[in-house]
Order: C-alpha cells, then sequence, then structure tokens
C-alpha cells in the first residue's frame, strides 16, 4: 500500500470513529439538557457553545497546520474528544454543560478541519470532488451510524453507557493515528514563506467568498434541524428511537451519495449542483412540520439528506481548488469557521422561535433562509462568471 493510500485510510477510519461517538450523543443531547432544566434558548446555547469555539479557533488552527503540520494537531484534538466524553457525565447543570460543549468545540476544530485539509493535499487536480466526496463519506457514515447506536445503548444500558463508547470511540481514534498516521510533507502544506492569509486577504477571493457567504447562510437555514428534530418528534407521536432512524436516514443518504455525486461534480457544473441541492434542501426543511407522523417526517428529511450530498462534494471541490492558492488548512478552517457561525446563531434563534412562537416556526424559518442563501449565492457566482469572461476578453482591462 503506498503512503497516500495509507494515509487516506488512517484518516478515514479515525475521522469515522470521532463522528460515529459524536452522532452518538446528538439526538440524546436535547433530552439530557432538557433533564437539566435548559428552555429552548438554553439548547440553542449549548449546541451553539460548540459552533461558537470551532469557528473561533479554527482560522487559527488552520493556518498553523499549514505551516507546522497537521499529525500533531489531530492527535491532540482527538484525545481531547475522548477525554471531553467523559466530561459530559459529570455535568450537573446547564452551565457546565454549556463549558463542556465549548471545550469540545475546540477539540473539533483540530480534528475534521485539520484531517480534511491533509486529504485535499492529496487530491489531485480535477479530481476534487472525488476525492472529498470519498472521505466525506467517513463523516456522514459515522453521523448516520450514531444516533441508532446511541439510542440502542440509552435503551439497553442507560445513558452514561452513551458518553463511555464516546470516550472509547475517540481513544481507538488517537492510537491509530499516533501509530499509523506521517506526519504531511512540509512542501504539501505550506504558504509561501512569510505570507499569512487573513480572513479579510481570504474574502478578497472571488469562489471564497461566494463559498464563505453560502456556507453561513446554509448553516444558519440548516443548523437548528438537528437540535429541534428530536424535541419535535414527541410532538407527532415518534419515540425517541424512531428520531434516531430519521436523523440517520438523512445523513446515510448523504453518505451514500457522496461517490457518485463527487464523480458527477468533476465534470458537472459545481455551480448548477450547489444551487440545485440546496434548493432541495430548503423546500424539505419547510415541510418538516407538515410531516404529521414518522413515515413522512422520514421521506421528508430523507429529501433533506440528498439535497446535501448533491451540494457537499461541489462546495468542497470550490474550497479545495481555493486551497492551492491560499493553503488548505487556511481554506477549509475559513469554510468551517463560516459554516459554524452560522451553526452558532441557528440554535440561538431556533430556541427564540420555539419559546416565543412554536417549535413549527423553527423550520419554516430555516427553510426560508436556506432557500435565500441559495438565490445569493447563485447571484454572487454569476457574476465572478462574467467577471472572469471580462477579464479573458483582449482589451477588457
Amino acid at each position: 500500500m503506498n503512503t497516500a493510500k495509507r494515509i487516506y485510510n488512517v484518516l478515514f477510519i479515525s475521522v469515522f470513529a470521532t463522528m460515529l461517538g459524536l452522532g452518538i450523543v446528538s439526538p440524546l443531547l436535547p433530552i439530557y439538557a432538557e433533564n437539566l432544566g435548559a428552555t429552548g434558548i438554553w439548547l440553542g446555547i449549548i449546541f451553539s457553545a460548540f459552533a461558537l469555539s470551532r469557528s473561533v479557533f479554527m482560522p487559527v488552527i488552520g493556518r498553523i497546520s499549514d505551516r507546522r503540520g497537521r499529525k500533531w494537531i489531530i492527535l491532540i484534538g482527538m484525545f481531547a474528544y475522548a477525554i471531553l466524553s467523559l466530561a459530559y457525565i459529570i455535568a450537573d447543570s446547564v452551565y457546565s454543560l454549556t463549558a463542556v460543549r465549548f471545550a469540545h468545540g475546540l477539540a473539533s476544530a483540530m480534528v475534521v478541519p485539520i484531517a480534511m485539509a491533509y486529504v485535499a493535499d492529496l487530491s489531485e487536480k480535477g479530481r476534487e470532488g472525488s476525492h472529498m466526496g470519498n472521505f466525506s463519506i467517513s463523516m456522514f457514515l459515522g453521523m448516520g451510524m450514531g444516533p441508532l447506536l446511541g439510542g440502542f445503548l440509552n435503551d439497553a444500558f442507560g445513558l452514561d453507557s452513551v458518553f463511555y463508547v464516546m470516550a472509547a470511540l475517540s481513544a481507538f481514534a488517537t492510537i491509530l493515528v499516533a501509530i499509523s498516521l506521517p506526519e504531511a510533507k512540509r512542501s504539501t502544506f505550506t504558504v509561501p514563506e512569510g505570507k499569512t492569509v487573513l480572513m479579510r486577504e481570504i474574502l478578497t477571493f472571488p469562489v471564497m467568498r461566494g463559498v464563505m457567504v453560502f456556507a453561513f447562510i446554509s448553516a444558519l437555514g440548516r443548523g437548528g434541524m438537528m437540535v429541534f428534530i428530536p424535541v419535535f418528534g414527541p410532538l407527532i407521536a415518534i419515540s425517541p428511537t424512531e428520531v434516531g432512524i430519521v436523523l440517520s436516514a438523512n445523513t446515510f443518504l448523504m453518505a451514500l451519495l457522496q461517490v457518485p455525486m463527487g464523480r458527477i461534480t468533476d465534470i458537472g457544473n459545481k455551480v448548477v449542483l450547489i444551487v440545485t441541492g440546496s434548493a432541495i434542501t430548503a423546500l424539505a426543511i419547510a415541510a418538516i412540520p407538515f410531516s404529521g407522523s414518522f413515515g413522512p417526517l422520514l421521506a421528508i428529511t430523507s429529501l433533506v439528506g440528498i439535497g446535501g450530498a448533491i451540494q457537499q462534494p461541489a462546495i468542497m471541490a470550490l474550497t479545495v481548488d481555493a486551497g492551492r492558492t491560499i493553503g488548505m488548512g487556511t481554506s477549509m478552517g475559513a469554510y468551517n469557521t463560516v459554516f459554524g457561525l452560522g451553526m452558532i446563531i441557528a440554535p440561538l434563534m431556533g430556541g427564540v422561535f420555539m419559546d416565543y412562537v412554536g417549535i413549527d416556526a423553527v423550520f419554516y424559518v430555516g427553510g426560508a433562509i436556506s432557500l435565500l442563501g441559495t438565490a445569493i449565492f447563485a447571484v454572487m457566482m454569476q457574476r465572478n462568471a462574467r467577471a472572469a469572461d471580462r477579464k479573458d476578453i483582449p482589451g477588457s482591462g
């Protein structure tokens, strides 16, 4: 097995194990928080703490990884995942749970974006969609299997067992990375010596500007879905196990479609794929309150997964292409940062709507914002294309 293939396999397995641990907790955390006295707004704060921490630290960590290497950052992050998994058990208030989530977000900033940057280093020109789509399976498959495993563990052994298993999975990933992952060669991850790409400079790149605006508004629209479906489910007589199935099916579809959609991305129009997938997702989110029972809700959230699968390889391919200019860690950090900002605001916004308007409004507003973001992205990318065409015309500049 060549070195590139070994690196890919190690990162795939490690990220899968880490995301499986995270997915185990995701459908149970809102219930856990409510048992500690969390209102809708506090639910938003608890989930936003994770995204806030990611957004604050990812740009810095991404730039450090471009200059100093990736393995040691991933290793520290995965070790922190394992320790913090046990910290959930001793959290006895919404305040301590929020603190654990904030620390967990920092650990997350050191794992997934940096692993994605490492894989992007290995991507051949013109095959970014396939490469990143294939790797994304590790994230979506882990998050998809997690809710099913979490529901089983909770029912069979109690809630604490969920956190113990999350810790064990993270510890396994830590050991695997420590033993089997080589450090990236310096020439593959550095930007020119003496050059530091700041966020305001990243925004001067037209493609990254479009990617970041789309990532922010997309997260703002979709961010409340995973948080509030576990709360919405019992209102239409759906059990926790069925909620786990709903969340898993959505993510499984994204995982299963990554390979074909990655290939289509490499030969198709990336902007069209992003707009199409995002529009499907937006309309499906807005339709969630009309579900009324398990079957329709499963079908609607499956559409969310299909839409996400269509857009994800394309948006990542654009980010990888920009990373060849500004540094992979920098581009991945920037994308994940603005996505994280949307994920900070979305649960808070959803919590306010849940407490003061009703939970249905969470999904109506989320769908509307996602649709708005789709339109803004399409207009921005069309303008970028026209500007590029004018530069190519002799005498136009």
